[in-house]
């Protein structure tokens, strides 16, 4: 059974998305700010997280942000806005998902799903019977789920590791914008450039010494992205 933690301070809300979740088994715990959802998160086993952007105490940003220093579980955000920017800006403090407000409840019971899947068997990329998969010095094990860049751990979200993951087991072979985002997302790709761009983006900062000028994760303009070959 998976733990879902729902975080709004509109607590009609919060139950109404506790009725649709419990009905697919999902125990769900309730939050209603930032602060306590950080509380009730080290304090349980929780696997995934909703929660609202504007909220009392310590909104969800803020939140996001902090929880991020420590944990890597999937974070889809709430937003009553539903321009590129507030996307942008929830993808670019490390959520990995979001749904605007209002919304239908079954469309988010559908993204918490496909989170999870994510985060718990990569979704529809195969794992070898090698679970390790080296590029110079990135290194990738895909048994731990550990990555480190010359010895160095780099924490990377599950959407961030999902994508390296899929780069690096196709060394030298260019994905496009759409086909990253239908690989990783499994859902057509519609609007995906700024959500994939975001991801690339965090994923140079982690492994690249310089992302300016990156050494394993390259962009083949007017193309795609691809990983380096490593002589």
């Amino acid at each position: 059974m998976f733990n879902i933690l729902v975080c709004d301070d509109d607590r009609e809300i919060v139950d109404a998305i506790e009725i649709y979740l419990m009905q697919e088994g999902y125990q769900v715990y309730k939050a209603y700010d930032g602060d306590e959802a950080i509380r009730m998160l080290k304090t349980n086993d929780i696997h995934l997280l909703i929660m609202d952007v504007m909220m009392p105490k310590l909104d969800g940003i803020h939140a996001t942000l902090k929880i991020r220093e420590y944990s890597s579980i999937p974070i889809i955000i709430l937003s009553a806005k539903s321009e590129d920017t507030d996307k942008i800006l929830g993808l670019n403090i490390g959520a990995d998902d979001y749904v605007t407000k209002p919304f239908n409840p079954l469309e988010l019971v559908a993204r918490v799903k496909s989170n999870l899947r994510r985060y718990t068997s990569l979704g529809n990329l195969s794992v070898d019977n090698n679970m390790l998969y080296q590029v110079g010095g990135l290194v990738m094990n895909d048994e731990t789920k550990d990555v480190t860049v010359d010895g160095e751990l780099v924490k990377l979200t599950p959407i961030e590791y999902n994508i390296l993951l899929l780069l690096v087991k196709n060394q030298g072979k260019v994905f496009s914008i759409d086909q990253i985002y239908e690989s990783i997302w499994n859902e057509e790709a519609i609007g995906a450039d700024n959500t994939v761009a975001v991801h690339i983006r965090h994923i140079r900062e982690k492994i690249e010494i310089n992302p300016k000028e990156p050494r394993y994760l390259k962009v083949v303009w007017g193309v795609g992205y691809k990983i380096e070959k490593q002589a």
